[in-house]
């Protein structure tokens, strides 16, 4: 009794090794009945402490997981905790639709193809008047003297005939815009943005066709069929209607 009072931990550790304990035993050093007691007194209160907690027992199990591990389990019991309370294992997305959904207010493919053809024929009405009355009004005349009076003689001077070819681009590129603007000086909407990067697109086509060898042109270029795509991609989400009737309009192929 006094020899375990007095035991040292380090000591008491030692004889709670089974190994250690049988060859003291044998030896006749110490009696059974003291290595058991060293023992007991080193082993039974931690295993009592743990058996009674059910938290210490999860952590004394997983101590030497590691952190993937750990991660693994703490998934596996949330599938399980949601499978418990009659959730799906995994959660939704926000904006899931389930497959066997009915869908309400379908068009078939032939009243979808009947509408499609009736915009197209209305779209190419509105486009044919608005060009009839674009054609209607005066010549354009280079740098930007429209409806000033002047006399024939400084009339045909002015001539968009007599410009350079970027002048005519120019014009071009404004008479373009001016069929797609939602107002007056209408520069900035997607439709009108499209429209002013296919006549860039266009002019650098005529470009390459001339110098194949050109390759900061094709960069160039490259980056603009990018632009022009986004625009799309962004009035194909945004305004299909808009979208469509540039499209059709264009000759884009998408």
């Amino acid at each position: 009794k006094i020899i375990t009072t007095m035991m040292t931990p380090p000591l008491r550790m030692l004889l709670s090794k089974p190994n250690v304990a049988n060859r003291l035993s044998l030896g006749g050093c110490l009696s059974t009945t003291l290595v058991d007691r060293a023992s007991n007194n080193l082993i039974s209160p931690t295993s009592s402490i743990i058996s009674q907690s059910p938290l210490l027992q999860q952590q004394y199990r997983y101590k030497s997981l590691t952190k993937t591990k750990r991660r693994q389990r703490d998934k596996m019991a949330e599938r399980e905790r949601r499978v418990a309370a009659g959730l799906p294992a995994k959660p939704r997305p926000p904006k899931y639709i389930p497959k066997d959904l009915p869908v309400i207010n379908a068009m078939t493919r032939l009243d979808r193809d009947d509408e499609s053809v009736s915009f197209d024929v209305a779209s190419a009405v509105e486009m044919k008047e608005k060009i009839t009355t674009q054609n209607e009004q005066e010549d354009t005349l280079r740098f930007g003297f429209d409806g000033l009076v002047m006399s024939d003689r400084v009339r045909k001077l002015l001539d968009l005939q007599n410009g350079s070819q970027k002048e005519v681009v120019s014009s071009q590129k404004r008479r373009g815009m001016e069929l797609f603007q939602l107002r007056e000086g209408d520069t900035g909407s997607s439709a009108v943005q499209v429209v002013a990067l296919t006549t860039r697109i266009q002019q650098l086509q005529t470009h390459m066709a001339r110098h194949k060898k050109d390759n900061s042109t094709k960069r160039g270029l490259d980056a603009l069929y990018v632009r022009r795509r986004k625009v799309l991609d962004y009035m194909e989400r945004k305004d299909f209607e808009s979208y469509r009737k540039v499209v059709k309009s264009l000759g884009l192929a998408r």
